[in-house]
């Protein structure tokens, strides 16, 4: 989702504000702790962006129509196509997994998931991974529980519909692709987890306050992950906003360099930081195909990993 009115509330400072050394505390490597100053993540950025231990190199897209290495696996990635994935099915390059990081909906509605799955039906991909984002509201249960934050009653109309069949078991209506919130799935031997949070925005689905709840969630990811999805950026890759501010979150940062170490991240949510970058342990992908105007203009990534030496029966399991 586009932060062209990222929220002031987030306290984030202008670009021009001088960081100050001793703002920033040194941890323990691995040692993950919320962050003093997790509700500004500009600034945060501004004070450690200029540290030598500090890389964030923007990485060029390989050519979909590069052969695939032998020995090796072709993943796809794409996010944000809120609801008009239809339209991208010739553009999507062959490969042997698929990765959706969110917002392929607009509001989650049981219309729109259908036409989604059906879409995910046509892709040839042998595996086909999805995660929800902020627009997929119907998939928050909580929010639906309480029905009262904003967006829930803004479109009150559109999600009538899916009161009636029971929003509870919603995920169910994806059977063309694995469906993952806060879980782990072995795919081809590579180990992959999923989960659909970000911080605090406009009362959407799956939002929590930054720190320490955003952390718990963080906790739950099992270290020897080889490729993470989540829909939320970490801070500084694929973050910065029109408004010049940072709206990745600090500890999903700080998590994913100092416990986790991936192989690859990748996330959408923000959708002009559409792009790839690395901190020379992981490669981060903001796979957002829909602009900051929500046109579906942007090309899905691919990368390919080498095939894990191990035996097929293993190395392929489903939820």
């Amino acid at each position: 989702m586009s932060f062209r009115r990222f929220l002031r509330a987030t306290g984030g400072r202008s670009l021009s504000s001088k960081p100050r050394d001793e703002d920033i505390k040194d941890e323990y490597p691995g040692e993950v702790t919320v962050h003093p100053e997790t509700n500004k993540p500009t600034y945060v950025w501004d004070c450690i962006k200029n540290k030598s231990s500090t890389v964030c190199r923007v990485v060029q897209p390989l050519d979909p129509s590069t052969p695939k290495p032998e020995d090796a696996v072709r993943f796809v990635c794409i996010s944000d196509t809120h609801n008009q994935a239809a339209r991208l099915l010739p553009t999507i390059p062959d490969g042997d997994v698929l990765i959706h990081g969110g917002d392929f909906t607009n509001v989650g509605s049981l219309k729109e998931i259908k036409q989604f799955n059906d879409f995910m039906g046509k892709l040839p991909h042998r595996h086909k991974i999805v995660i929800a984002g902020n627009h997929e509201v119907t998939f928050d249960r909580q929010l639906m529980t309480e029905q009262n934050s904003h967006v829930f009653m803004s479109f009150a109309t559109a999600l009538q519909e899916v009161k009636q069949e029971d929003w509870k078991h919603i995920p169910s209506h994806l059977t063309n692709c694995t469906y993952l919130e806060d879980a782990e799935v072995n795919i081809m031997g590579f180990r992959i987890y999923g989960s659909p949070w970000q911080p605090e925005f406009c009362d959407w689905a799956f939002n929590l306050p930054r720190g320490k709840p955003l952390l718990d969630k963080w906790n739950l990811i099992p270290t020897g992950i080889d490729i993470l999805v989540t829909h939320g950026p970490p801070l500084g890759h694929g973050d910065l906003t029109t408004s010049k501010e940072r709206a990745g979150c600090v500890e999903l940062l700080t998590s994913v360099q100092r416990r986790l170490k991936p192989k690859y991240h990748i996330f959408g949510h923000i959708h002009e930081g559409y792009g790839i970058t690395t901190d020379n342990t992981t490669t981060f992908i903001n796979a957002s195909i829909c602009t900051v105007n929500y046109s579906p203009s942007n090309h899905p990534i691919v990368f390919d990993l080498p095939t894990p030496k191990v035996p097929t029966m293993e190395a392929e399991t489903s939820l």
